[in-house]
């Protein structure tokens, strides 16, 4: 019998008609070092590999030699979904689940949350990263989006 539920699920998966559960090996092409520099305002995020169904983001923001902001990030592995634990300076943590997964982009959503309800990112190129916030603010939806470049990473 279990080998017949097996040799089931097996067949199901390689007809398409039921989805893997995602792994954060899906996410990998978010590695490296990212950076943006707008009007003398430096965002930077660096992402480590997966490891453990986990990867672990930092942010930061700086004007000069001024630190603005900075932000922790962990995407692990929760159930069917993957999930964007956000730690930003200052603020409490928001968890942040997957709607959606591409070969190059996911968006992570909590509707519960104030500002942003989303979270996305998508590689649009093999240097090039764009990251996007959107959310309600004012009665109206806000969406801010960083373009990133890769840089080298402290050391390399």
């Amino acid at each position: 019998m279990m080998n017949e539920l097996l040799a089931m699920t097996v067949l199901t998966l390689a007809m398409g008609q039921v989805s893997p559960r995602p792994t954060v090996d899906r996410v990998v092409w978010l590695q490296g070092c990212w950076a943006m520099d707008s009007n003398g305002r430096l965002v930077e995020e660096q992402w480590l590999a997966p490891r453990a169904s986990s990867m672990l983001g930092v942010g930061r923001t700086t004007r000069g030699t001024t630190l603005v902001d900075y932000e922790m990030v962990l995407i692990r592995e929760r159930g069917e979904q993957l999930a964007y634990e956000a730690h930003p300076a200052n603020q409490e943590p928001a968890v942040f689940m997957s709607t959606a997964i591409g070969e190059r982009s996911i968006v992570f959503e909590n509707l519960k949350h104030d500002f942003p309800q989303r979270i996305g990112y998508e590689r649009t190129g093999g240097e090039r990263l764009d990251a996007w916030v959107e959310g309600p603010q004012n009665g109206q939806t806000r969406r801010t989006t960083f373009s990133y470049a890769r840089v080298p990473c402290a050391g390399d």
